[in-house]
């Protein structure tokens, strides 16, 4: 018997697994594909996130794979164009954006040297139920179907979560599709992490692995089936109108792969926990790409779960009001994050906060503030200081 088996080894499963083998727990972890392999991402790393693997000791190795460090950012707005960079964290101010064929490995294999048993090709199709609790799963590999038990499961395996279908965890909120986004990789194109926006568009850059970046286009969810038809001429137009400098960058670039795009964006809290059970990461919250958040959140809530479980999970009812107690601080955390990146992903350009763009631009400390808040280095509430309303007060 396992202490934890966790399902899901990629962003949220694996540092929850390594966490955990670390404390002391004996822990399976099951994956249903087989590394490397890659999957859509935005692939950014804000400085929490990046923290959080110094932290763990991983960022080491996720920097060996050759993702080059992102420390500046364009954000353009009509005439507004800002360039900074967030506060650090944990002096951590450097950001970065592997790609998941990248890091989803480096961080399996972390888990897997901290004392964790990693089986690829698993597929769970039941979980194992004792008295109303969840006591383990039954899943099949190419080998035959096999059944494990543990004291704890835990659902990390993305925004259709098999974990979660099988507790029937509750949707919580749940709030329609905002936007799509097409994207591909180009070569020789020099950028950092840059955004341009305008209305019902937003156009954006990510340096990762192998000299490549991406670009992605994002739309209104409604049109996307009129763009899907024709995704390439739509994408290419969105840069050419909303980027035009990128644009020009770009005659001079290759590009080195397939256009990628996706118009199912879910929005949703889902219940965190129950008897037994825990969901983390996409399995239970899931937003809206256009804030680049999902991996960096994913970092957050293990550390929550981590550090609420304890020497916990030994005794059922203290394990229980653990996980619970995981799922407020989880809600309380990210709901705000939440209901922004909604806000954004609608792709309208409110007069009022061009204007306070306007204000702050030319002021770098504010700038950086600004970005700090976007990356969660700096709450909003700290963001309104009375410096910023004298700027505005210029304006």
């Amino acid at each position: 018997m396992y202490d934890v088996i966790v399902v899901g080894a990629r962003c949220a499963g694996s540092p929850a697994a390594m966490l955990l083998a670390r404390a002391g727990y004996r822990v399976l972890l099951l994956e249903k594909a087989r590394f490397p392999r890659d999957k859509l991402s935005t692939h950014y790393l804000h400085q929490p996130g990046v923290a959080k693997l110094g932290q763990w000791g991983v960022l080491d190795d996720v920097v060996a794979t050759g993702c080059p460090p992102i420390d500046g950012i364009v954000y353009q707005v009509d005439d507004v164009r800002l360039e900074g960079c967030s506060w650090a964290v944990d002096g951590y101010r450097t950001a970065y954006a592997p790609r998941r064929h990248r890091l989803d490995p480096v961080l399996a294999e972390a888990a897997a040297a901290a004392g964790a048993e990693f089986r690829q090709g698993c597929q769970v199709e039941e979980l194992v139920f004792d008295g109303g609790r969840v006591a383990g799963v039954r899943f099949k590999t190419a080998d035959g179907r096999f059944e494990e038990r543990a004291r704890l499961v835990i659902g990390a395996d993305g925004m259709r979560s098999t974990v979660a279908a099988l507790t029937g965890a509750r949707t919580t909120a749940e709030d329609a599709p905002r936007s799509c986004v097409y994207f591909s990789y180009f070569e020789d194109l020099p950028a950092t992490f840059e955004v341009y926006a305008r209305p019902r568009r937003l156009v954006g850059t990510v340096p990762t692995n192998d000299g490549r970046t991406l670009v992605g286009a994002y739309f209104p969810q409604a049109e996307f089936e009129r763009i899907r038809g024709d995704a390439m001429t739509a994408y290419l137009e969105s840069v050419r109108t909303t980027a035009p400098e990128l644009h020009e960058r770009m005659r001079s670039a290759r590009r080195a792969e397939r256009l990628y795009g996706t118009g199912d964006q879910r929005n949703f809290f889902r219940q965190a926990a129950g008897p037994g059970w825990v969901l983390l990461g996409d399995a239970g919250y899931h937003k809206d790409s256009i804030g680049n958040s999902g991996i960096t959140d994913a970092f957050l809530q293990v550390q929550m779960l981590v550090d609420r479980i304890g020497g916990d999970l030994a005794d059922p009812a203290r394990l229980d009001a653990a996980l619970a107690r995981f799922g407020e601080d989880r809600d309380e955390h990210f709901t705000g994050v939440y209901h922004g990146t909604l806000r954004a992903a609608e792709l309208s350009i409110q007069p009022e906060r061009v204007t306070m763009l306007r204000a702050i631009a030319g002021r770098q400390d504010l700038v950086d503030r600004y970005f700090s808040t976007l990356s969660g280095a700096c709450e909003i509430d700290d963001f309104y200081t009375d410096e910023l309303f004298d700027a505005l007060a210029l304006v």
